[in-house]
């Protein structure tokens, strides 16, 4: 949280002249995070706006520069900051692993990538980074689909040829050969212990010293010999800072079934291998990824080094993390193997097929992101956040309808037989109106207090279930509560996005909507009609 802050207010005095206003940013920190002590937030922000605004402001200016930036006022003067060494065309490409569909949180470094193709009128590669991965990661058959169908709705324009890793092995081999010819990796028979042991300590095994005919004698049998006995490494120092960093694995063996191309192939490369092999043979000007992935971009320069490769701009994102949001592909596809969840689309998944079934706008979500800007910066935002980008497009589109959870039957005595008219948008009389005719009888969710006077939206007030008056008068001090009538009824259940389901009851009216249809149940949620049964309608659950 203090990070943030001190963040925010840095961009807000940077933007007015040295000095950080308290309810800009205030107003900013309630919009992106749930805050339980308000009281609590503010005295903090005090304190870091007061050793903000103490700052020279080229101080502040250095210190936003070393946060990773692009300021506010960066972004409000050029939208997307610039890439680095622009010359000629702009290629740039998309690497999503096909073990499930994107979810949310894959979304910033694609819609990122589309922004900036379309930016510089260049191309954007589709890429499926379909090798053989852990056995908890695995490749999956429909991701492939799932994926292509999330991109094109979130309107990513990528090109019309898509890769595929695993129609490329040969060509991974011929330079894993090259690599090994040039004597810069080797074929290791060490144990996964023991090689953990050896980069910890900084130790070189005894594969390390085979010369380059044993190891290309190795290379032969690795397709041959049982899986976990040889791997193929990568020579680097292994007095490197990062231990993660010496020796690493360029491919390793594996029997696992690959849902495309069989069993045609045992050898798989690792993604650092293939993806230094291909961004320079598809001429890739501009590689942005999430900074979780700054040892592959360490280990594809090293490999550009040694074939004495021109290097593309690689560009590292913070990585985005949502508040109230659990993300993981890996459970997912466990819940959805097992039958906990439906399918790919359960709303639990996060998936972008979820989404688009919840009525999420795809131009909300992108919105979403391009709010937060490229930045190195990790963020943490609140879910509220794409609600309220999405609610801005659809409360013009969805229509007004009473639906009770839930519902208690009540009779309210000496209740005249109403015919009402009710407008199906508040904003927009030209949508037309619904009538609904009462007979005193209706359906409430909200629990009645004794001597305690209520008005039924549209409708008429009440007090211990007894009629008063039709007329709206706030000298009452009436609670509102809206109410579906027991002779105009139809039974509706609602998907939550937790994966729970509401029945309760809603008004005929809604038997005229189309599946697809966007409502906004009113002192309730957006909802989007989902299927039509017989007996009733299924919506699925938007957000408040």
């Amino acid at each position: 949280m203090d990070d943030l802050i001190f963040r925010l207010a840095l961009e807000n005095a940077v933007k007015y002249n040295g000095k950080a206003n308290l309810n800009a940013i205030l107003g900013k920190i309630f919009s992106l995070k749930k805050v339980d002590d308000k009281n609590e937030v503010i005295n903090k922000v005090k304190k870091i706006i007061k050793k903000v605004n103490s700052m020279k402001y080229e101080k502040q200016l250095d210190e936003l520069k070393e946060m990773g930036g692009p300021t506010i006022r960066e972004r409000e003067e050029q939208g997307l900051i610039d890439l680095p060494n622009v010359k000629g065309k702009v290629i740039m490409r998309l690497a999503p692993y096909p073990s499930g569909p994107l979810h949310i949180g894959n979304t910033r470094v694609f819609i990122l990538n589309d922004e900036y193709a379309k930016k510089y009128k260049g191309k954007l590669l589709l890429f499926m980074d379909d090798t053989i991965g852990s056995e908890e990661k695995d490749v999956t058959k429909e991701a492939y689909k799932l994926i292509e169908d999330g991109l094109r709705w979130l309107d990513v324009k990528f090109d019309k040829k898509i890769y595929y890793k695993s129609d490329r092995l040969e060509i991974y081999y011929k330079y894993a050969e090259q690599l090994i010819k040039k004597n810069k990796a080797y074929v290791c028979s060490c144990s996964a212990v023991k090689l953990r042991e050896n980069r910890i300590k900084g130790v070189e095994c005894k594969c390390r010293g085979n010369d380059i005919k044993k190891n290309l004698e190795l290379w032969k049998k690795i397709f041959k010999a049982k899986e976990g006995s040889l791997a193929l490494r990568l020579k680097t120092d292994m007095k490197h800072k990062d231990p993660a960093f010496r020796d690493r694995v360029l491919f390793r063996i594996s029997d696992r079934k690959h849902p495309r191309i069989g069993k045609k192939y045992r050898v798989w490369p690792l993604l650092d291998f293939s993806w230094a092999i291909d961004d320079h043979l598809l001429k890739i000007t501009h590689i942005l990824r999430g900074k979780d992935l700054m040892m592959e971009s360490m280990m594809e320069k090293y490999i550009w080094n040694i074939f004495k490769w021109k290097h593309p701009e690689i560009i590292h994102s913070g990585l985005l993390q949502i508040e109230g949001i659990k993300l993981s592909k890996s459970k997912a596809k466990k819940e959805v193997i097992s039958g906990e969840y439906s399918g790919w689309d359960d709303p639990r998944t996060w998936s972008l097929q979820s989404l688009k079934r919840r009525g999420i706008r795809p131009e909300a979500i992108r919105n979403f992101i391009l709010g937060l800007g490229l930045t190195q910066t990790e963020i943490k935002i609140s879910v509220e956040s794409l609600y309220a980008e999405n609610r801005k497009i659809i409360e013009k589109l969805a229509n007004r309808y009473f639906f009770v959870e839930n519902p208690k039957k009540i009779n309210i005595k000496y209740a005249p037989e109403v015919i009402t008219k009710i407008d199906l948008h508040p904003d927009f009389k030209d949508r037309g109106y619904k009538v609904i005719r009462t007979k005193g009888k209706f359906y409430v969710q909200d629990k009645l207090e004794k001597d305690k006077t209520y008005r039924f939206m549209n409708l008429f007030n009440f007090k211990n279930k007894t009629f008063v008056s039709q007329e709206y008068n706030p000298k009452m001090d009436a609670k509102l509560i809206h109410w579906v009538g027991v002779d105009d009824c139809v039974n509706v259940s609602v998907l939550m996005d937790d994966g729970k389901v509401v029945n309760g009851v809603g008004e005929k009216a809604l038997r005229s909507l189309k599946i697809g249809d966007l409502v906004q149940f009113n002192r309730l949620y957006f909802a989007r009609l989902d299927k039509k049964e017989k007996d009733k309608l299924i919506f699925w659950y938007s957000h408040k």
